[in-house]
């Protein structure tokens, strides 16, 4: 059985354990739970506090206050996917030691011939696809002060590149298991494996990828316009991008290919994602002969610790039966009507990924998903349906997924912030397109 997952999982994939969510009480301990949970929200989408903190905090001062105890508050932490993230992030550090990643964006420069416009849909490309495999956090830190020093080379703002590059990311991450910090907990609470997203979510994010590539051609047309003799200067001034270490990247890239043929058949062979992810991040120090104390420092232990916050802070609701209640008072709402249910879980999904963090909000949907699928709705159509809304709608704003506020950030730093504005003008656009495509297609597969 998978560590954790809310205390709502049988071992089999999608069973309810009988009494995990109790009716709400009438004592004081259902409203103190709503109260800390809801400030605890406030806080992390307004990003006043830092988000760990106020997460971990939030979690912790249910256990202190009694709402729920020590057992059950740890036993929520889902090591899953905990573990996934901690060694992804080892192998990509490992990776980027090698100059690799520099070298992809000095490719992408050359096979452009220095042309904004197609530098931008290539590197958005490359972004999407790492971000499939990789994780799209990990993909953007890698990924954005490449765009930046493409904006210095061609004397333009990186702005368009780097809101193409957060867009791209989420999109790219909505393919896969791996992809995208919602599909991880997703996997996780329900079993479904590695393959099971790839088929079920690869295809529409390819049809939604290509839809964003024809906005970001329209919108950014007349920004992305240089000179020809501009331009041909970037070129003769690009220095070759040279791979520092190229048996370690001979060796990173067979580990990192065996590991993702260990997400294609983790399934099959019994083992969980987390247990492929650690295996490689293990084997890739190996062959790497790295410190593990050096590995270990670049693993973004903040964001690690944001997920055992959370995990408590979703537990102590649904330990009161706050969670029970909404689900039944939804369930009661579509009347059993599986297209309403699962189109309405979509939207519903995208707005709210739009407002607080995708992460949190998909750590607090999963346990009312789960009690919808219990009273008989299609599981595949509901399930899905969370997974796209939640990776596609954080591309409203830019403080609706972890990708986004990183490269927000990074921008920041560089003397190019990203307005909340400019961002949903791109945005929404994006998002409204991605929606109206996933609809067709959850409404074509599994409900039609």
């Amino acid at each position: 059985m998978t560590v954790g997952t809310l205390h709502l999982l049988r071992s089999e994939p999608g069973a309810l354990i009988a009494g995990a969510t109790p009716a709400i009480g009438d004592g004081a301990g259902p409203w103190i739970a709503a109260g800390i949970f809801v400030v605890a929200y406030g806080l992390i989408a307004l990003e006043r506090l830092d988000r760990t903190l106020v997460a971990l905090f939030g979690g912790l001062l249910l256990v202190a206050l009694g709402i729920i105890d020590q057992g059950e508050a740890f036993a929520a932490i889902d090591l899953n996917v905990i573990f996934l993230l901690a060694g992804m992030m080892v192998i990509a550090s490992t990776l980027a030691r090698t100059g690799i990643f520099e070298w992809l964006a000095n490719r992408a420069v050359v096979a452009s011939e220095a042309r904004p416009l197609r530098l931008l849909l290539i590197l958005a490309t490359v972004t999407a696809v790492l971000s499939a495999f990789l994780d799209n956090v990990t993909t953007v830190v890698l990924m954005t002060p490449l765009a930046l020093s493409i904006g210095r080379r061609l004397g333009i703002s990186p702005i368009p590149f780097l809101i193409s590059q957060i867009l791209a990311s989420n999109i790219g991450g909505t393919a896969t298991l791996i992809g995208d910090p919602p599909n991880i907990l997703i996997g996780s609470a329900t079993g479904l494996d590695f393959v099971a997203f790839l088929v079920n979510l690869a295809p529409v994010a390819i049809v939604v990828f290509a839809a964003f590539a024809v906005v970001m051609a329209i919108a950014f047309r007349s920004e992305l316009r240089i000179p020809d003799d501009r331009r041909e200067a970037a070129l003769a001034a690009l220095e070759p991008a040279v791979i520092s270490d190229r048996p370690l990247l001979a060796r990173g890239l067979a580990v990192a290919g065996l590991t993702l043929v260990g997400f294609l058949l983790h399934g099959p062979l019994g083992l969980e994602a987390a247990t492929v992810a650690l295996l490689g991040a293990t084997v890739m120090l190996l062959v790497s002969r790295t410190d593990p104390h050096v590995a270990l420092r670049e693993v973004e232990w903040s964001t690690l610790f944001f997920f055992v916050g959370l995990f408590i802070l979703v537990e102590g609701i649904v330990h009161v039966g706050i969670v029970g209640g909404i689900a039944d008072a939804l369930a009661g709402a579509t009347a059993g009507n599986a297209f309403v249910a699962s189109i309405g879980l979509l939207w519903i999904s995208a707005i709210a990924s739009a407002i607080v963090d995708n992460i949190p909000y998909t750590a607090t949907a999963i346990p009312v998903v789960q009690r919808l699928v219990d009273t008989g709705l299609p599981a595949p159509a509901l399930w899905w349906s969370l997974a796209l809304g939640a990776c596609l709608g954080g591309n409203l704003t830019i403080v609706g997924a972890s990708a986004n506020v990183v490269v927000a950030n990074l921008a920041a730093r560089a003397g190019h912030p990203i307005r909340f504005v400019t961002f949903v003008r791109y945005g929404a656009s994006v998002v409204g397109l991605s929606l109206v495509i996933s609809t067709i297609y959850v409404w074509l597969r599994y409900l039609a």
